[in-house]
């Protein structure tokens, strides 16, 4: 587990050296024959050299990491000059957020259906003893383990409802709720590095190009059925209209036969998809 420890306040620790090493410089300088003045000289250069060994500089949203002959120390979070042990071996960390675009990767979806997607995540380091100890290599892991993580996403669900029409979450219109699975399944998979997810969000999606024709064709024929359903629909409720105020207004009496051409004439106007061109009838009704 991370232990956040505080160490001695760098300044001081720097000021007590300059001074060892100040008095070491003075003394061989005025009397380098002198032994008394050597044998202070030497320990006091030493001291020195021993303290600027221990100095350390902690930038903001950085944390080092402290380990003594193979036993985890603690780990300072603060910013600032520090004095630590200087037998410490440090690991430097960031902590500031970081941004991971992944490849492209061509994976399955739910239906079988090649596809195409990538990924854009946003995440930080939370726990520094993990990161340092309980992974070889924080950075590789979070690249494997988000790849990971899409693939899953990927198959989790389909790409829309035209192969699943009872799907209540597809990769194409799902949203906050594919991202949010998303989230999740990294998560728990960057835990284990004591990585925090702070966002994560499919930045690219699409059908394989083997099979984008056929299926950019098949949605446009879904979209045109769609659309011409509507259209009898409408068409439908706009020929019973005309003839219920035909008969309420007594405007024409018209026989079965007669309303049966004016519905399909009415029927090709409506549903044509080009302007119908009339034609005037200049006799009677049954001409």
């Amino acid at each position: 587990m991370e232990k956040i420890t505080k160490p001695v306040n760098g300044y001081l620790a720097l000021i007590v050296s300059l001074i060892s090493f100040g008095v070491a410089i003075y003394l061989i300088a005025t009397s380098p024959e002198d032994a008394t003045r050597l044998a202070i000289a030497i320990p006091a250069a030493i001291i020195a050299m021993f303290i600027w060994k221990g100095l350390m500089i902690v930038q903001p949203n950085h944390s080092r990491v402290l380990n003594l002959f193979g036993k985890y120390v603690g780990s300072i979070k603060e910013n600032g000059l520090f004095f630590v042990n200087p037998f410490y071996a440090t690991v430097k960390l960031t902590q500031r957020a970081q941004n991971l675009a992944t490849p492209t990767l061509k994976v399955n979806d739910k239906m079988g259906n090649p596809i195409e997607i990538g990924a854009v995540i946003v995440w930080q380091i939370q726990d520094t003893y993990r990161a340092a100890y309980d992974v070889t290599d924080y950075l590789a892991y979070v690249r494997t383990q988000s790849e990971a993580a899409v693939r899953i996403l990927a198959t989790s669900f389909a790409y829309d409802n035209i192969e699943d029409e009872h799907a209540n979450i597809t990769l194409r219109e799902g949203g906050v709720k594919v991202n949010e699975f998303l989230e999740r399944e990294l998560t728990e998979r960057l835990a284990t590095a004591g990585i925090q997810v702070l966002e994560a969000r499919i930045s690219h999606l699409a059908y394989a190009p083997e099979i984008a024709g056929a299926m950019l064709q098949r949605q446009q024929a879904t979209a045109i059925v769609a659309a011409r359903f509507k259209i009898v629909e409408g068409a439908v409720g706009m020929v019973e209209m005309a003839l219920q105020e035909l008969s309420k207004k007594q405007i024409v009496e018209l026989d079965e036969e007669k309303k049966a051409a004016m519905v399909s004439n009415l029927m090709v106007v409506l549903c044509g998809e080009k302007g119908a061109q009339p034609v005037l009838n200049t006799g009677s009704l049954y001409q």
